[in-house]
C-alpha cells in the first residue's frame, strides 16, 4: 500500500494552512521580537505602528483577554513579554495588517527602550548562578559509591553536544477564523491539536468546547510543532477574536529559526568503571541541559535522557543526575528522540575512553555487556524481551563486521593521506510518552451504507504515514480494500483531549484506537450474520477481500450486502473507541516504575573514510538491522528508518547550531546553518528488519519507527574518531558535537594548525599534546 498522500505529493496538490482560497478579509499577522537576549523593558510604544498603510491593530500583552501565558507544564512563558525580556526575538507586540509586507514594515514603526542585561547562554553558567528550572532528577541502580572500590579501571570525560534545528519544510504558522457565537475555528501546522486548543482557550479566557482546531497534515515536524505551534496559533486566533477578522501568521525561514526552540545542547560529566575482562561495574554521569528561557517540555526531555542513560548495555551500579539549566535562548524543545540521544552519546563515549584504557576494541566491549532478559532498567523497569544480543549477532553476521575491520585495516596501512574507521551503535528506545496520562487515544469510525469507511483519529500526519497506516489497520480488521477507507483530517471536535502525535507512539495509540472501534463494529456485523445464517457458538466469520467467510468457506454474503442488510435491521454503523496502554506506570519521587510499554532494538555498522590534509570526510557505508515487529508498511517504515538515520548523522557532523555570548542566533539561515543532502548520504546504505520478531501490543504486532533510528546516527561520530586515532594516535580529544570538517582538521593536526594562524612556528606543538580541542580564528 502506497503513502495515501504519494500521488498529491508528487502533483503538488497537497493543501496546507495556507493553501486554501483566502477567506474574505484576511489579515496577515507579523510578530515584534526583543533586540536583545535579556533586559527590563523601559517603554513598549506601538503608535507609530498603528497608523502605517494597511496597519488593522497593533497588539500587546495588556490586549489580552485571557491569560498572558503559553507555558505548557509551568506557568513560567509570556504570550507576549511586559517587563523583561528573556531570549532575542522574544514577542512583545503582534502586528495585524492587509498583507504580509505591510504587517512586516510596521514593526520598524514599533519604538521600544530596553535596559540590557547580562545574558547567560551556557547550562553550566547557569546552573552556577542557580539559574534552574523546576528540581534535578536523579536515577539510581545498585551502589555506586561501594563499586568504585571493586573496579580494575576507572574513565573519566566530559561531553559537549550541540543543539539542532528541526528545519521542517513547513515554518510555523496558522489560519484563524471568528465564528458565531463567541466560537473560533484554527488550522494550524501543530501536532498536538489538543494543546493548541488549550493554549488558545487560555489565551483568549474561552471554554475548551468554543475552540475548533483542525490539522489536515504537516510539512514535518520532528517535535517541533508538540507544543510551540501553539503560540503563533495564538496569535492567528487573538487577532481573530479582537478584530473580528479570519488572520493568518506564517513565519518566514529567518523568523522561524530566529523566534523557536531546537533540540537541547546538553554538557555532561561521566565516571565509568571497569572489571579487566571488560565488564561494565559502574556508571555515573550528570547532566547539565540548556533549557533556554523557559521550561517548555525541558523537564520530560530530560527524564528520558536519564530513561536512555545506559542505552542497551548491563549496568549493575549506576546514578545518573540531571538538571534544566535556564539560559536567554529561546525555549528548546521536542526534537526526535526527546533527549534520548544526549543520554545515549554520553554513555557511548565512556565506553569509547573505557574501551582504549583497556586497550580492548570498541566494539568488543560494547558487545560483552548488552542487556539480557531479566537485566534493570536504570528506572527500576526489567527488559522482558531483550533484543540486543540478537540485532547485533545478526546484523554483525548479516553485514560482516569483521570483513569491515579488515578493509579498514588494510586501507589505513596501506594510505597516508586518508585514513578509514567504523564503529557498532546500537540502540534500545523505550516506547511510551514517559508522562503517563498521555498514553491514551480515541478513535471514531463510520461505516457508510456504500460500504465506504470514515475514520478519524488524534493522529497527526505529517510525513511518517500515520494516516496510510490507520487506513491499513482499518482495511485489514474490517476485511475490505484499503480505497474504501478515508482517514479525516484531525479535528478537536471528532476527537477530544487527544496526546500529540510524538514519542513514536501514534500508531500504538491511534492504531490501537481504531482497532478497537472496528472491533465494536464487527462483534454487531457478527451477532447480525449469526442470526441471520443460523449459526451455532462454535462456527467462525470473519470478512476477507470483501467475503463473508463461515469456518472459512465462502458464502453469499459480501461486504456491501452485510452493511445494506446491517443498516435495514437498524444495527449502529459506526463505533467510537478508547484505548489506553496498559501496566505502564513511573513514580517521580522513588525514580522507579514501568514507564515504558515495550523496547525497540537494532543495530547499525558506519564506516568512514576522512582525508587527512583537508579534514572532509565521506560516509562510506551504512547497514543498519532494525527490530520493527511485523512491519505494517515497508515501504513507509524504510523510509523512517532512512530519515531518522539522516537527521542522526545531520547532528552528529554539519548541524552546527550556534549562538553568540549576547544570544544572537549565529547559523541564522540554511547558507550557515547545514543539513544532509543526498550527497552526502552513503552511498552503501542497506536497511533490514529483523525476521520473526512480533510484538503484541502493536496493532497486528509491529513496532514503532518513528525515534528510534535517528540514534544510529551516533555512530559516525565513533567512526570518525576511530578514522582520526588511526592518523595521530590515541590522545585525548574532546567529545564534542558536531564533528564538522572544521574539527575533524584540528583534531588531526591540532595545535601546530592553531600556532600556524597565530603566527607561531608550531614546533613544540603536537596533537599529540592535546587535551582540549583549539579554536582555529584568525585575525
Amino acid at each position: 500500500m502506497k503513502h495515501l498522500d504519494a500521488a498529491l505529493h508528487t502533483r503538488g496538490e497537497s493543501a496546507y494552512v495556507d493553501d486554501g482560497t483566502p477567506p474574505d478579509g484576511l489579515l496577515h499577522a507579523a510578530v515584534f521580537g526583543s533586540p536583545v537576549a535579556h533586559g527590563v523593558v523601559r517603554r513598549l510604544d506601538v503608535t507609530a505602528a498603528r497608523q502605517r498603510e494597511g496597519v488593522v491593530a497593533v497588539l500587546t500583552a495588556a490586549d489580552i483577554p485571557g491569560d498572558n501565558q503559553v507555558g505548557p507544564i509551568l506557568a513560567d512563558e509570556p504570550l507576549l513579554a511586559t517587563e523583561t525580556v528573556h531570549f532575542r526575538s522574544q514577542p512583545l507586540a503582534v502586528v495585524y495588517a492587509e498583507s504580509p509586507e505591510m504587517g512586516r514594515a510596521a514593526l520598524a514603526a514599533i519604538d521600544c527602550d530596553i535596559d540590557e542585561l547580562p545574558a547567560i547562554t551556557d547550562p553550566r553558567q547557569a546552573f552556577a548562578a542557580g539559574e534552574i528550572i523546576d528540581r534535578p532528577r536523579q536515577l539510581t541502580l545498585g551502589d555506586v559509591d561501594a563499586a568504585w572500590e571493586i573496579c580494575d579501571v576507572i574513565v573519566e570525560g566530559k561531553c559537549d553536544l550541540g543543539g539542532q534545528e528541526h528545519v521542517y519544510l513547513e515554518t510555523q504558522r496558522a489560519r484563524a477564523w471568528p465564528l458565531e457565537g463567541d466560537n473560533l475555528r484554527l488550522q494550524s501546522s501543530t501536532q498536538s491539536p489538543y494543546a493548541t486548543q488549550r493554549t488558545v482557550a487560555r489565551v483568549l479566557g474561552l471554554p475548551l468546547h468554543r475552540i475548533e482546531v483542525d490539522v489536515q497534515r504537516l510539512g514535518g515536524g520532528f517535535g517541533g510543532k508538540e507544543d510551540q505551534a501553539s503560540p503563533w496559533a495564538a496569535f492567528a486566533a487573538l487577532g481573530a477574536r479582537l478584530t473580528g477578522r479570519p488572520v493568518e501568521l506564517v513565519l518566514r525561514r529567518d523568523e522561524d529559526l530566529a523566534m523557536t526552540g531546537k533540540r537541547h545542547p546538553y554538557q555532561a560529566d561521566f565516571k565509568l568503571g571497569l572489571s579487566e575482562a571488560g565488564e561494565i561495574l559502574a556508571y555515573e554521569a550528570r547532566f547539565f541541559q540548556n533549557a533556554g528561557c523557559s521550561a517548555d517540555l525541558s523537564m520530560p526531555v530530560l527524564d528520558r535522557t536519564l530513561f536512555h542513560s545506559n542505552n542497551c548495555y548491563r549496568i549493575p551500579h549506576l546514578r545518573v543526575w540531571g538538571v534544566c539549566c535556564r539560559t536567554h535562548l529561546p525555549s528548546n524543545t521536542a526534537f526526535r528522540g526527546f533527549g534520548g540521544p544526549q543520554g545515549m552519546f554520553v554513555i557511548e563515549a565512556a565506553l569509547h575512553k573505557g574501551a582504549a584504557a583497556l586497550g580492548m576494541p570498541r566494539e568488543e566491549l560494547q558487545r560483552r555487556n548488552l542487556m539480557v532478559n531479566g537485566d534493570l532498567f536504570p528506572y527500576g523497569q526489567r527488559v522482558l524481551e531483550s533484543r540486543a544480543e540478537r540485532t547485533w549477532d545478526e546484523g554483525a553476521a548479516l553485514f560482516d563486521l569483521a570483513a569491515m575491520g579488515r578493509r579498514v585495516e588494510a586501507h589505513n596501512a596501506e594510505h597516508l593521506g586518508s585514513k578509514k574507521g567504523y564503529a557498532v551503535m546500537p540502540i534500545c528506545f523505550g516506547i511510551s510518552f514517559t508522562a503517563t496520562h498521555m498514553n491514551q487515544a480515541g478513535a471514531l469510525v463510520h461505516v457508510y451504507t456504500d460500504g465506504s469507511v470514515s475514520v478519524s483519529t488524534g493522529g497527526v500526519e505529517m510525513g511518517q504515514g500515520i494516516s496510510t497506516n490507520v487506513a491499513a489497520i482499518v482495511a485489514r480488521s474490517l476485511g475490505i480494500a484499503p480505497r474504501r477507507v478515508k482517514v479525516e483530517s484531525t479535528n478537536t471536535t471528532r476527537i477530544a483531549n487527544m496526546s500529540a502525535s510524538a514519542a513514536s507512539s501514534t500508531t500504538l495509540l491511534n492504531g490501537n484506537a481504531a482497532l478497537l472501534a472496528c472491533h465494536s463494529i464487527r462483534r454487531r456485523l457478527d451477532a447480525l450474520l449469526a442470526e441471520k445464517l443460523s449459526l451455532t457458538a462454535d462456527q467462525v466469520v470473519s470478512v476477507l477481500d470483501e467475503q463473508v467467510l463461515v469456518d472459512g468457506e465462502a458464502t453469499d454474503w459480501t461486504w456491501n450486502r452485510l452493511v445494506q442488510e446491517a443498516y435495514f435491521a437498524r444495527v449502529a454503523l459506526s463505533a467510537h473507541e478508547h484505548f489506553a496502554t496498559p501496566n505502564i506506570w513511573f513514580d517521580a519521587v522513588s525514580g522507579k516504575g514501568r514507564p515504558f510499554a515495550y523496547h525497540v532494538f537494532g543495530s547499525a555498522l558506519t564506516e568512514v573514510t576522512v582525508d587527512v590534509l583537508r579534514g572532509t570526510y565521506t560516509i562510506d557505508r551504512v547497514k543498519i538491522l532494525h527490530d520493527l515487529g511485523r512491519p505494517l508498511n515497508r515501504s513507509i517504515d524504510l523510509g523512517q528508518v532512512e530519515g531518522g538515520l539522516a537527521q542522526g548523522l545531520g547532528w552528529m557532523t554539519l548541524e552546527d547550531l550556534r549562538y553568540g555570548d549576547d544570544g544572537r542566533l549565529e547559523s541564522h539561515a540554511l547558507a550557515t546553518y547545514k543539513v544532509p543532502d543526498v550527497y552526502f548520504m552513503p552511498e552503501d546504505l542497506e536497511v533490514r528488519f529483523l525476521e520473526n520478531a512480533g510484538n503484541p501490543l502493536g496493532p497486528f504486532h509491529n513496532k514503532a519507527v518513528g525515534e528510534p533510528p535517528l540514534m544510529y546516527g551516533i555512530g559516525v561520530f565513533f567512526a570518525l574518531r576511530h578514522a582520526i586515532e588511526a592518523y595521530v594516535g590515541e590522545v585525548s580529544l574532546p567529545y564534542a558535537t558536531p564533528l564538522t570538517p572544521e574539527r575533524v582538521l584540528m583534531q588531526l593536526h591540532g595545535r601546530r594548525l592553531a600556532d600556524i594562524v597565530a603566527g607561531t612556528d608550531g614546533q613544540e606543538a603536537d596533537a599529540s599534546s592535546q587535551d582540549e580541542e583549539p579554536s582555529l580564528t584568525t585575525a
